[in-house]
Parts: C-alpha cells; structure tokens; sequence
C-alpha cells in the first residue's frame, strides 16, 4: 500500500512539474489558436461585407437578360431581390407551382415573382396571369405577385393583371429596375404588409 502511495505522489509531482515546465508553450499555443480563430472570422466576415457590397451596386443590362437562360434568369430575379432588401430564394422548376423566386420582406411581406425569359419580342399571354392567381395565394401564401418577362405582355394580360392585383414587369419595367437600380417596391409601388392580396379578390 505504501509503494502505491509513494508512486502515486511522484507521478502526481512529475505531472506538475512537467506543466509548469511547459506552461508557456500551452500558452503560447492557444494564444495562437485564439488569434487564428479571430482570424477566420474575421476574413469570413470581410468577405460577406463585401459580397454585401457588390450586390448592393448590381446592375444587369437588358442585353445581359437576354443572353441568360431560364435558370440564370431567375437567379438574376433572386439576386435583384436581394439588393433591394428582400430575403429572396429561387424555387423555380418543376412543379414550382407558377413560382421561380420567392421573397420576403419585413415590412413588404412576401412576393412571388414568376419569371418568363423570352426571346425579344416575345409576348406573355393571360393564362401566366390566372396560374399566378391560382397559386400564389393558397399555395404560397403571398402577399404580393408579379411576372417579369425581358420581352412585352398581351393587352389582355396586362389588363388583367392590373384588374386581379397581379404586378407585371415588361421589358421597360425590367430595364427600370435591373439595369437602373429602381428598387422593385418601388415599381409596383407595393405598400407595408397589406392582408393576403387574394383575399379580397
């Protein structure tokens, strides 16, 4: 019992010693750890701040739009949406239920945009205008609806939209807001957070 005792101590006593021997080492590395640490974050958050930067100047231009494909289409939507402010995602594809980018807004509450890349001079007809309405709503739960083509929109469907509350952006609204900078609330003229804009209808 004794021998335990004795060996017991000495290992105790060799632990202290050999820690107090190498404290500064110990502290020297994480001092070092620290400081790398600080050092991501810090690199992390100066790359956000810039991302953050660059997209708040983004401009595209109708020529640009025009050569996108349906994908990159909606991700300039999604993109475009962020620099003015929205927390936006691309939903777009199949089954997206006449929604490609959704947004929301603190004060805004929630866009739907349905976007439609067409060549020049391509026109969205009316039956874009009742799938929004159909679904935008009750599926998506939205407070606002637009359909951004690069190219022009029927009479009808114009005229539709404007009677139904669906928002549309043509080609010189697409222009206004992408390659100009007008914020898209600001086109629309969309108002705080109103009820469910279906609701009424």
């Amino acid at each position: 019992m004794a021998a335990v005792l004795v060996l017991t101590t000495r290992m105790v006593t060799q632990a202290v010693r050999t820690l107090v021997e190498a404290w500064p080492i110990v502290l020297a590395l994480t001092v070092l750890a620290g400081a790398c640490a600080a050092w991501r974050v810090a690199r992390s958050t100066a790359a956000r701040r810039r991302a953050a930067e660059r997209l708040a100047m983004l401009r595209i231009t109708l020529a640009e739009l025009d050569a996108m494909d349906d994908h990159a289409f909606e991700e300039a939507m999604k993109n475009l949406l962020i620099r003015d402010g929205w927390q936006a995602r691309r939903v777009g594809g199949r089954g997206d239920q006449a929604a490609d980018v959704i947004g929301d807004h603190p004060h805004l509450g929630r866009l739907v945009v349905q976007a439609k890349h067409t060549a020049v001079g391509g026109k969205v007809g009316s039956r874009v205008m009742y799938e929004v309405k159909g679904a935008s709503g009750p599926v998506h739960k939205a407070d606002h609806a637009v359909v951004i083509t690069n190219g022009a929109f029927t009479r009808d469907a114009m005229k539709w939209g404007d009677q139904h509350k669906i928002h549309w952006l043509d080609r010189e609204r697409l222009r206004r807001w992408a390659e100009n900078g007008t914020a898209l609330h600001e086109l629309l003229r969309l108002t705080a957070r109103p009820s469910r804009f279906n609701r009424a209808a």
